[in-house]
């Protein structure tokens, strides 16, 4: 029986063989998000369920789809949907795509997902650069033996996020008239939204913005040696003093509103490298 980089490699090398030229960059996008791909001059897709061991998504809006291709002539990878613990997938199965763009030889990793903005002076529809997060999901991908071929036992994580990254997103921001927010992530389980209690929670403890995605991929990715710019559409303000109800229709709707603004950031942030 194969192991779990067995899987990789093999997955890997699927890819190696049909997409020519290797990327540098890969995007993972999430709920609602699946225009920020469009920027992509596409040389080949991949349905996930072609890619040997890949993971396929379940959850509305995730499309399910692998592209490569360019972006103002720099090698890119990118993924149409992503994988979360709420589906019943490990953290392993979550990071399995990252752990195949550092085989691929990725070096930046751009993520986007939808979130609940905690922080009051959000508003419905703000992007938000992620400065820091907080893993509340009780679980991390780097659990088990280390790979040393993949980083160390023990990474460092005191400078997650670029913070060139996150300046040349901003200012991308600013060029395409679109005023970007700053703050701290929070990674949970899910699928349950917050209650208000956990809400009040979540602030005294310094997030901003919550989801249920994110986190693990971004850990194994700082394993990986990668550079990161994480980027969170804000689909809903909470209020535990007047909680209003969300549903995911609403939550898929806000976020697709803003895919076109998230797919011109990422675009510019890649001129800009």
């Amino acid at each position: 029986m194969k192991n779990y980089k067995q899987k990789v490699l093999e997955a890997a090398e699927f890819l190696k063989t049909r997409i020519g030229k290797l990327p540098e960059i890969g995007i993972i996008s999430g709920t609602g998000h699946g225009k920020t791909t469009e920027s992509i001059e596409v040389s080949a897709s991949f349905k996930y369920k072609d890619i040997p061991y890949f993971p396929v998504s379940t959850v509305e809006s995730h499309f399910g789809k692998l592209f490569t291709g360019n972006i103002h002539g720099r090698q890119v990878i990118a993924m149409q949907g992503r994988f979360h613990l709420y589906e019943g997938y490990t953290p392993a199965d979550v990071t399995f795509p990252v752990r195949v763009m550092q085989e691929l030889g990725v070096k930046i990793l751009i993520l986007s997902n939808a979130s609940g903005g905690l922080n009051p002076d959000f508003k419905t529809g703000d992007i938000m650069i992620i400065k820091d997060h907080i893993n509340l999901t009780g679980s991390s991908p780097l659990v088990g033996p280390n790979e040393e071929a993949w980083g160390i036992r023990f990474p460092d994580m005191s400078r997650v996020y670029d913070k060139n990254l996150a300046l040349i997103a901003e200012e991308a921001g600013k060029n395409n008239e679109i005023y970007m927010q700053k703050g701290v992530y929070a990674g949970l389980k899910g699928p349950s939204l917050e209650t208000p209690a956990e809400v009040r929670f979540l602030r005294i403890i310094g997030a901003e913005a919550v989801g249920f995605s994110t986190v693990h991929e971004v850990i194994a990715a700082v394993h990986a040696g990668m550079k990161i710019l994480g980027l969170a559409t804000i689909t809903n303000v909470h209020n535990p003093d007047n909680p209003v109800e969300s549903n995911i229709e609403e939550i898929i709707a806000v976020a697709g509103e803003s895919s076109l603004k998230l797919a011109s950031i990422i675009s510019n942030v890649i001129e800009k490298l």
